[in-house]
């Protein structure tokens, strides 16, 4: 897509739809407390879709099991997508919110606000339908937080189906300033593999070690190994990240054990990097556990591509903000990831980050955190970022 100068109707448009969700505001915080209080899992999130149903108030099509689709606008013109995520976390909230679940499962990464922001956007379209460039597709996806991805499930079916013109969102950052949105072109975040690494040696009792070859032993070996070669393998110029969460072997502590395992996560922002650490594992786990007398073996699972931000959608959505009341951030990019990437299979993309420090009776804490509850004031912030996003996408031209 090349971008074209926000037009005057462009303009016009963005503030009618920003007027439409300051009156949808009062229905999408209230429809955010009861998401918070009600969260549910990948691929189990039911009532979720039901009490966002019931908010649009609109046709909706169920998709990839739990999801939803709703279409603001006729056929005409190539739809643009709006995705909001439907799942929570496996954690135990500790916020103290009134509206708080109290079980073992919490929305710690915004989306009961992203949810609530876009059937705030929906409905304000819904009262311009005959004005709009191009039909909105309100796309609520499952299981953006595990596998198998509600994006890619979409992204090869229903979703392609719809042929969009281009797929946006908007997410919550508590890193950055509130009032402010991060929208820059190119890679912004990273792709992600999940890798399992196993070694196995020959079992002996810990007082006689040369009897046996210790897998554990080797295995610490090559975790240090994978952190130093990094260094040397990637270019220190390039984003990409390499993470061993979980460590295991072993019964006793006077066994010497026949494996021992590991699991690690990788990240890069360019693709060559990525298919230089999945060689770099292999490469390190069969050679250092070779070197102690064991074997290793690799098996990896590819998880999402890079996300990468269509230029053009970027460059008119920055003209767009002023006219919505926020600030442009200074450049950001991360080494998170997000099946939202798994849409540029099908369309161009563009993702914002919306930045909740500073928000009025917001306490900071990272994504993911058992403390992390962002203000009701998000929900219009989202909204009016997700309704710039929308406008772009939908008069950038191919």
């Amino acid at each position: 897509m090349r971008a074209m100068p926000p037009s005057t109707d462009a303009a016009a448009l963005l503030q009618s739809l920003l007027a439409g969700i300051e009156r949808e505001l009062p229905l999408a915080v209230e429809l955010r407390r009861r998401l918070h209080g009600q969260p549910e899992l990948a691929h189990e999130e039911h009532h979720t879709a039901e009490l966002v149903a019931s908010a649009l108030a609109m046709e909706c099509t169920p998709v990839a099991g739990t999801g939803l689709i709703a279409r603001i606008g006729g056929e005409g013109a190539a739809p643009v997508a709006v995705r909001a995520e439907l799942d929570g976390l496996p954690m135990r909230e500790q916020t103290g919110a009134s509206f708080s679940a109290g079980g073992e499962t919490m929305h710690a990464c915004g989306h009961d606000v992203h949810m609530a922001a876009l059937v705030a956007l929906a409905r304000a379209a819904k009262g311009l339908v005959q004005s709009l460039p191009a039909p909105l597709l309100a796309v609520f996806q499952p299981s953006e937080e595990a596998y198998p991805s509600g994006a890619q499930e979409l992204a090869g079916r229903a979703l392609a189906r719809l042929a969009p013109r281009a797929v946006v969102a908007a997410h919550i950052h508590p890193e950055l300033r509130w009032g402010e949105v991060a929208l820059d072109a190119g890679a912004i975040n990273a792709s992600f593999d999940r890798v399992e690494i196993t070694v196995t040696g020959e079992p002996s009792h810990g007082a006689y070690p040369h009897l046996g070859r210790d897998p554990i032993l080797a295995l610490a070996q090559v975790v240090v190994a994978l952190h130093a070669q990094l260094g040397r393998r990637i270019d220190p110029l390039q984003p990409a990240v390499l993470t061993v969460g979980v460590i295991e072997g072993g019964t006793a502590e006077n066994v010497i054990p026949r494996t021992a395992r590991a699991r690690a996560a990788l990240r890069a922002h360019r693709v060559e990097d990525r298919e230089a650490l999945r060689a770099l594992v292999r490469e390190v786990v069969e050679g250092v556990s070779s070197a102690h007398g064991c074997t290793g073996a690799v098996a990896l699972t590819a998880g999402e591509p890079v996300l990468e931000n269509d230029p053009a959608i970027v460059a008119f959505a920055r003209e767009l903000l002023a006219d919505a009341g926020v600030a442009g951030a200074a450049e950001w990019r991360s080494c998170g990831s997000d099946d939202f990437a798994f849409y540029g299979a099908l369309a161009p993309l563009a993702m914002a980050f919306v930045g909740l420090d500073g928000a009025p009776e917001f306490v900071r804490r990272p994504l993911h955190h058992p403390e992390l509850l962002p203000p009701d004031a998000a929900v219009g912030a989202v909204a009016r970022a997700q309704a710039v996003l929308y406008l772009a996408a939908a008069e950038a031209r191919p």
